[in-house]
């Protein structure tokens, strides 16, 4: 396989879909209607950004990349239900879907961790990106479950705010300077098992 416009399309693509799926994040006061719209479109970005990405990192762990899709497949997936669920009066669909995003932390530090492991594997990006993630990932985590046990938003934030730099960071890398061209052309890309 040799490097071409189609690796550094996807990675274009992959980089923006991170920046259209943290969107969400910055959607709080909007209407009821768009925050709906954003969370939607951000589901879907996180869907696309693992299908772009599957035909990529299969060759270094297959299994583990069907893994990634598999699970990023549900996160996106919740991401519309509760978006969907964000139009409704109801309160037991709202407190279902507070329910889905509790769940959807820890669907989306799982992928992380894959997603991060299989790009410090392939070399697709530096490797410091990907401990980075993997840290942060693991920070994430921990501030999940210290906000679980009653610790205040306001005093975890240091323990959130490294992965959204990250992933922000990721995008930005993965629209200017793409993948690791190298991986391609000097036969680092493994070849599939037949």
């Amino acid at each position: 396989m040799t490097f071409d416009t189609t690796q550094r399309r996807s990675s274009i693509i992959v980089g923006a879909l991170i920046l259209i799926a943290y969107a969400v994040l910055f959607s709080g006061t909007l209407e009821a209607l768009i925050i709906m719209l954003i969370e939607l479109i951000s589901g879907v970005a996180v869907i696309g950004i693992a299908v772009i990405m599957f035909p990529i990192l299969k060759t270094y762990n297959e299994k583990l990349d069907l893994g990634y899709i598999i699970i990023k497949i549900i996160e996106g997936g919740l991401m519309i239900i509760a978006g969907i669920m964000f139009l409704s009066q109801n309160t037991l669909l709202l407190e279902i879907r507070d329910w889905i995003y509790v769940s959807h932390a820890y669907i989306f530090i799982l992928g992380a961790l894959i997603f991060y492991y299989l790009l410090y594997q392939s070399k697709l990006i530096p490797r410091f990106i990907s401990v980075w993630g993997v840290i942060a990932v693991i920070m994430l985590l921990v501030g999940n479950l210290l906000e679980i046990m009653g610790f205040s938003l306001a005093m975890l934030i240091f323990l959130f705010l490294p992965i959204m730099l990250n992933e922000v960071f990721l995008a930005i890398w993965l629209i200017a300077k793409g993948f690791n061209e190298d991986v391609f052309t000097s036969g680092f890309v493994k070849t599939e098992k037949h």
